[in-house]
């Protein structure tokens, strides 16, 4: 079971485009795409557009922003379909790097992210290159100080969660896939918030790097995070803060 390191290693340095408000509208506005696609437009049933849809509102995203969306989601629109897509390559030191693409045009998206690859002193590979190295998981976080340790991994194990680990005040559950709706669900009947709720690539190993490498693949990882078309960037390098660069 990938361990609660392997959840902050991903989180380093990521969403800093996130800075500029209508990059940050776009991204939710295909969370909220994917999401509404895989589950339908009610966020009363669908639990993963439900949570998409209070990040948007965080954030102050217009309404009228949300609702076109989850039509472009369902089919509602007349808008061009847009296509998920994963791309995988290597980045500076041969760190694996595997990245969830949502697009309305795969060639552009393709030649685009490929050129960043190769400016950032990497390589987009073939389908399957690296994705071995990472395993598809739910993951979702809650502050500690809202429930119990032992209530909770009673109800996340009920629900069929694998484990629960403690980090920096937070609660760091993972559970595959198929299941990731019934932790949710049973969180959300317990009257228990998650800080996040996603399903994400965790590496099933970190590698070390030292730190002008580390500088470099994060330099990468910010570049790729930093285009429309890519949702989620991962990484198995062990990246740390002493890396960050500005």
């Amino acid at each position: 079971m990938a361990g609660h390191s392997h959840w902050s290693n991903i989180q380093v340095k990521k969403g800093v485009a996130d800075k500029k408000r209508a990059k940050l509208f776009s991204k939710l506005s295909r969370y909220i795409i994917i999401a509404a696609r895989a589950g339908g437009g009610d966020p009363i049933t669908n639990l993963k557009l439900r949570y998409a849809i209070d990040k948007a509102r965080s954030v102050s995203m217009p309404r009228d922003n949300i609702e076109r969306a989850i039509k472009r989601g369902t089919g509602d629109s007349d808008t061009d379909i847009m296509e998920e897509l994963t791309y995988e390559g290597y980045g500076p030191g041969g760190a694996a790097i595997f990245c969830d693409i949502l697009t309305d045009n795969r060639n552009r998206s393709s030649g685009e992210v490929r050129k960043l690859f190769e400016k950032g002193g990497g390589n987009m590979g073939a389908p399957g290159c690296v994705g071995y190295l990472f395993d598809r998981l739910g993951v979702l976080t809650l502050d500690q100080s809202t429930v119990g340790e032992d209530a909770l991994m009673e109800l996340i194990l009920e629900a069929g969660a694998e484990d629960l680990k403690t980090e920096e005040g937070q609660y760091v559950i993972t559970c595959e896939p198929t299941i990731f709706a019934n932790v949710q669900h049973a969180l959300d009947i317990a009257h228990l918030k998650s800080s996040s709720a996603e399903v994400v690539m965790l590496p099933k190993a970190l590698v070390d790097v030292d730190l002008e490498v580390g500088q470099k693949i994060i330099r990468l990882l910010e570049h790729l995070d930093d285009h429309e078309d890519v949702q989620n960037v991962y990484c198995n390098a062990k990246l740390t803060s002493e890396m960050a660069t500005e």
